[in-house]
């Protein structure tokens, strides 16, 4: 006994080889709008230029750190620096910090500084840190810190924003979105020598 033959789609009645054929041409059309999505949303999202006076700014300032101490910022002045821009509210934010923290541990003794600028109320960042503590010092910069993660290019108001200075002040680069630790910590390396 053989086996019955394979079904011929040509043998199809016509409205099932149309049905199929919509179907394979609006998945087609859903791919490309979603190819053009993700490349108009990446536009949106890339970081835009920096401004001259971006790390001065950041350099010149003193913000309370998450136990309300003064913490002036030019004390990472001519070292490499990690800065990220973060918010409580932020779930990415908050899911990357223990690798933040673990990286801050490992090449804070080669020079590398971390700060956490905080875009949120000092008791939300105080009580953050007494439950998650991190190697490296959170600061409240509340809603000034976006105008300040502004002037790093961050004109979307990502968060988190990450931005890698070098020892001479030269912004190396900006990270929107959560970071990739392993990317984040080559960046670093090459910063700290």
């Amino acid at each position: 006994m053989s086996a019955p033959p394979p079904p011929d789609d040509r043998a199809a009645p016509r409205p099932a080889r149309a049905v199929r054929r919509g179907w394979l041409f609006g998945g087609a059309v859903a791919a490309v709008a979603a190819g053009l999505g993700a490349v108009a949303g990446w536009q949106r999202l890339r970081p835009g230029p920096v401004a001259d006076e971006a790390v001065a700014l950041l350099l010149g300032q003193t913000l309370p750190d998450s136990g309300g101490e003064p913490l002036p910022l030019a004390r990472f002045a001519g070292r490499p620096l990690v800065v990220n821009f973060w918010a409580t509210w932020c779930p990415p934010c908050v899911e990357e910090m223990p690798e933040l923290s673990d990286l801050h541990r490992e090449l804070a003794p080669k020079g590398l500084g971390m700060v956490g600028i905080g875009i949120d109320s000092a008791a939300k960042i105080a009580e953050f840190a007494r439950k998650t503590p991190v190697s490296y010092p959170l600061v409240v910069a509340g809603m000034g810190g976006t105008e300040i993660a502004r002037r790093f290019g961050n004109q979307a108001g990502v968060l988190p924003y990450t931005v890698l200075i070098g020892a001479g002040g030269q912004v190396a680069h900006r990270l929107p979105g959560r970071v990739d630790i392993g990317r984040l910590r080559a960046m670093a390396i090459g910063l700290s020598g």
